[in-house]
């Protein structure tokens, strides 16, 4: 059964290759606590490059009859169609913040990914993988710098603390000492919390507040979470909203 026409040990090579290249990507999406993680990474992955593998060999039985032409490419235009639908359920909006385009996208580059192993592309397939850490790990350090160099930098965050302790104060001092300015702030009540429901007779209050300075957000956040009430802490510097705590 190995023997047979495409499924061959090069064949499993090239299943094994998209596993492994897709799975990484799904392992940094999953440290990073996306949405669409390591599991769903390697699906996307290991299925392309399968789809691939049965367009180039899973008609030959019909071609050695003679008067059948088929077209492989056929079936990488539907997978580069059929896998939008999975990107789009990835991305939503909450009020005027897009989220999820860069889980969407690496999604769709992750087929891509797939489909080359498939087609026999290994080299294409590793060096895209690379340059998909590339642009994931070393690009955004790139930017932070370049942003220092041109002056104050914009950060808009998203904290959701238990209401009727004062908390707010204790926030706004934090800010303040960890040498961020505080440009707008808006305070709502929630009804949902991601990690825990409130203590009984107490509601959560989400607060969403832009700030300014040359400042990273790592020192602000350290000091937050020494704050006993604060619920969780999102920031919306990655157009996904990293979870911080």
């Amino acid at each position: 059964m190995i023997g047979a026409t495409g499924q061959g040990w090069y064949q499993l090579a090239e299943l094994g290759l998209a596993f492994v290249l897709s799975g990484l990507i799904g392992f940094e999406r999953e440290l990073r606590q996306k949405s669409a993680g390591l599991r769903t990474y390697a699906l996307v992955g290991i299925a392309s490059a399968l789809f691939m593998l049965v367009s180039k060999y899973g008609f030959t039985d019909i071609l050695r009859a003679g008067s059948v032409v088929l077209d492989p490419s056929r079936i990488a235009a539907q997978i580069v169609s059929g896998i939008g639908f999975i990107g789009g359920g990835v991305i939503f909006m909450r009020r005027d913040v897009v989220r999820g385009l860069t889980t969407a996208a690496s999604v769709w580059l992750t087929a891509a990914i797939g489909m080359s192993c498939g087609a026999g592309l290994l080299a294409l397939a590793i060096a895209t993988t690379a340059s998909y850490f590339v642009i994931m790990l070393l690009l955004p350090r790139l930017l932070q710098r370049l942003r220092g160099r041109q002056g104050r930098t914009r950060h808009d965050i998203r904290i959701v603390y238990e209401d009727g302790r004062g908390l707010l104060r204790d926030v706004l001092v934090a800010c303040t000492q960890a040498g961020l300015r505080i440009d707008r702030v808006s305070i709502g009540e929630t009804s949902t919390d991601p990690d825990a429901d409130p203590p009984p007779g107490r509601t959560l209050v989400a607060v969403e507040m832009q700030l300014s300075g040359r400042a990273m957000l790592a020192g602000l956040f350290t000091r937050l979470a020494t704050i006993d009430g604060i619920r969780s802490m999102t920031t919306n510097d990655d157009d996904e909203g990293d979870i911080v705590a």
